[in-house]
């Protein structure tokens, strides 16, 4: 049986105040003042261990502004011994619900907490706080990089992202800037960063198994005779017969704008080893009959494939966006005009929509198949009858996302300024190269978004 509260008037010199998730007792001058004048007027929350000292549970702050101003006594509530982690977590809730707890703070409470044993389900059910979160805090704990982000008083979201790119030093320089200078970058720059790295680890492991077989990477290859190195499909042998692959002796790796890497046969030194070009230019010569490409061209070419990178992370970026806002609890504030429409000024969205990429923005379970029509979102549907409209919302949403490829930031359409203006509208933050389809033209007043 529990024993009553008890009030005392204690000194706050004697008082025991542990660590606390509150790191910043925020001691200001204005705060001890107050505190020398008027003294403690809420009680602070403590408890009596069996050696006499007492501790505080809450009221940490109180407490120390007290003996900063030599009060005498204050008053202090006595309360049963709680579990330690019973006591992190009572301050935790305390101060979230105060909104006195920085997400640093935060995170240290939560790391506290896991290291006594309590799962992030159950930080998550105490706290109020999505498992996701909790989970997301402890995993940029656990890091350096996340460690010193958040020391830094930026968010557990922003320290996660540095978390992961921890080791990186360019990575992360760059990520700090943005994170300073157009925060609302962060997820689009991140995601160019992943793409970047994926690819180039790809990339890595594809000259590493080449160099394994003995293949010679060349950086690049023609098809006319002032070619260095010789795609063999334009290449013929010294008796006049076309080249085979058998004649290649070195490959030439090219990558697209998804980072995709593909390898090509070529023939290096062909001129020594007799080979000649199978054919020539269209004006008879075997030379270019232009000089190379001018910095404009070379510029405009560089904007288009980094613009087009950039729009596919942009994509994944934007499909997990929507992921998210269609797990909330409430459908987004005008689905139903924006659902509508669609179907009526842009029908491609209803017809030509992807199952299985709006399956997943649903949340929906599925595994992968190979069959026929396969469509993972009708699957869902003929299963359950709950949240008809997230799954209509999905639907269309993908039937859009179909429409919009690598280079849609070249010629903007209609189709495309009324769903990024939708989605910007329900708080989606539109990368730079997405800025550009938006920023195309004014939406006629008939065709506007909602």
């Amino acid at each position: 049986m529990n024993a009553a509260p008890t009030l005392e008037m204690l000194d706050p010199a004697t008082l025991t105040v542990d660590i606390n998730v509150r790191k910043d007792a925020a001691l200001t001058p204005d705060f001890i003042a107050s505190i020398k004048e008027h003294g403690v007027m809420e009680p602070v929350i403590a408890h009596r261990k069996d050696d006499g000292t007492v501790h505080v549970l809450m009221g940490q702050r109180r407490t120390r502004a007290a003996v900063e101003a030599e009060r005498p006594l204050i008053p202090v509530m006595i309360i049963d011994s709680p579990e330690e982690g019973e006591r992190i977590v009572t301050q935790v809730v305390e101060n979230i619900q105060r909104a006195e707890l920085t997400e640093a703070d935060e995170a240290d409470a939560y790391h506290q907490l896991s290291l006594i044993g309590v799962s992030a389900a159950a930080i998550a059910k105490k706290t109020g706080r999505t498992k996701t979160t909790v989970e997301s805090a402890l995993k940029a704990k656990s890091s350096d990089a996340g460690s010193a982000a958040l020391g830094k008083g930026w968010t557990i979201e922003e320290a996660l992202i540095l978390a992961e790119f921890e080791g990186d030093e360019d990575a992360t320089e760059e990520l700090e800037s943005v994170i300073m200078d157009e925060a609302d970058q962060l997820h689009h720059v991140a995601q160019r960063l992943r793409d970047q790295r994926e690819s180039a680890a790809a990339l890595a492991a594809l000259k590493e198994e080449l160099e394994a077989r003995g293949k010679t990477i060349v950086e690049d290859a023609g098809y006319y005779a002032d070619a260095e190195n010789l795609y063999f499909t334009s290449a013929k042998r010294a008796d006049g017969e076309p080249a085979t692959e058998e004649d290649t002796n070195a490959v030439v790796i090219s990558t697209d704008y998804r980072g995709h890497h593909t390898t090509h046969a070529v023939i290096a030194g062909w001129k020594d080893l007799g080979f000649t070009p199978k054919y020539e230019r269209y004006d008879g010569t075997s030379s270019a009959p232009k000089g190379p490409m001018t910095d404009e061209q070379k510029a405009d070419r560089k904007t288009l494939i980094e613009n087009n990178k950039l729009m596919q992370s942009a994509t994944t970026v934007r499909r997990e966006w929507v992921k998210n806002l269609l797990a909330k609890k409430q459908a987004p504030k005008g689905w139903q005009y924006f659902t509508l429409h669609a179907i009526t000024h842009h029908p491609e969205t209803a017809s030509g929509y992807e199952g299985k990429v709006a399956a997943d923005m649903v949340g929906a379970k599925f595994e992968e198949s190979t069959q026929w029509a396969w469509n993972p979102l009708r699957d869902h549907v003929a299963k359950t009858t709950a949240r008809p409209e997230f799954g209509l919302i999905a639907l269309v949403c993908a039937g859009y996302e179909k429409t919009i490829q690598k280079d849609s930031w070249r010629s903007p359409s209609q189709t495309h300024r009324d769903y990024l203006n939708q989605l910007v509208l329900w708080g989606y933050t539109a990368s730079e190269v997405e800025q550009i389809i938006i920023d195309s033209g004014q939406p006629a007043e008939e065709e506007s978004a909602v």
